[in-house]
């Protein structure tokens, strides 16, 4: 039987959450997992259903005969296909451990993706992407190319028609105006120290101060610089007795950690954008399971 995975949005009503169940119901299709959240502030209203089709319903079958509920609320709703991977473009520049983080993950499953290209802006690890028969494109960025090396990018995600952008410690800014392109389709992953401490080495700094708490945050990228809806977040404690290099690795580990979470949020349709926030529910059972447990 098919699994497939309804999304919703729109402003709160009575009897959305009975009209959603009763159309599922009628076309064949059990409710396997369900998250709804009510925003009290804004009125909005966030659904995630998981089902199962039961009768033979299809995706198309599903979407065609949902509009007519859909336009009676308000609804921004869509249909997946839960055994389909998102296509993912992977963009890095000299910070290597992300992108190594996925590559793994992606080898043995436990990302619901599928990795078709990765971007950098050198060379670097070029034999690691090519040796897992990924396409791997160096696009070098400056100031005087930045458009045209952004269109080359562009062209990469469109031929290979992805549906996210990950920025694997990509240290370059993207320009509003992809920004605004792939609006809710970027991912990033950054240190959870800013604004306290921005620029060069942050950890040294964060070391010299005598911080007892580093961190990641992953975010969606907008024009505001790394100031986009934040998906997830973690820390991780430190002591006196750690040194500045020390800080370096368990920031290391924890960024990994935080935009694999994030990715696997995401691509699992578990994230609603609300406002400058986001909406993040909690896993279905059995997602986090991988093809490859051992």
């Amino acid at each position: 039987m098919t699994k497939f995975c309804l999304t919703v949005t729109c402003q709160s009503s009575r009897g959305v959450v009975a009209a959603i169940a009763g159309y599922l119901a009628e076309n064949g299709c059990n409710i396997a997992d369900s998250a709804q959240y009510d925003d009290p502030e804004t009125g909005g209203f966030f659904m995630r259903v998981s089902v199962v089709s039961e009768t033979g319903a299809t995706l198309a079958d599903l979407e065609a005969g949902f509009a007519e509920t859909a336009r009676s609320f308000g609804m921004d709703y869509a249909f997946h296909d839960e055994a389909r991977k998102m296509k993912v473009v992977v963009m890095v520049s000299r910070f290597g451990h992300c992108l190594n983080d996925l590559l793994y993950r992606w080898k043995i499953g436990a990302l619901p993706i599928d990795i078709v290209a990765v971007v950098s802006n050198h060379m670097d690890y070029q034999k690691l992407v090519v040796n897992h028969d990924i396409p791997f494109h160096c696009i070098k960025v400056t100031s005087a190319n930045k458009p045209e090396a952004e269109a080359r990018i562009m062209a990469v995600v469109e031929e290979a028609e992805a549906e996210l952008i990950v920025l694997a410690r990509y240290m370059q800014v993207l320009s509003d105006e992809m920004c605004s392109r792939m609006s809710g389709r970027i991912i990033n992953i950054h240190h959870s120290f800013l604004p306290s401490f921005k620029g060069a080495n942050p950890y040294k700094q964060a070391f010299q101060r005598g911080v007892k708490l580093i961190g990641a945050t992953s975010h969606y990228v907008t024009a505001d610089l790394d100031e986009g809806p934040i998906i997830e977040q973690d820390t991780v404690r430190v002591t006196h007795a750690q040194s500045a290099e020390d800080y370096v690795s368990l920031g290391r580990d924890v960024e990994a950690q935080v935009l694999a979470r994030a990715i696997h949020s995401h691509a699992n349709r578990r994230v609603f954008l609300n406002g400058d926030k986001t909406v993040v529910f909690p896993a279905s059972p059995g997602s986090y399971s991988s093809e490859r447990m051992g």
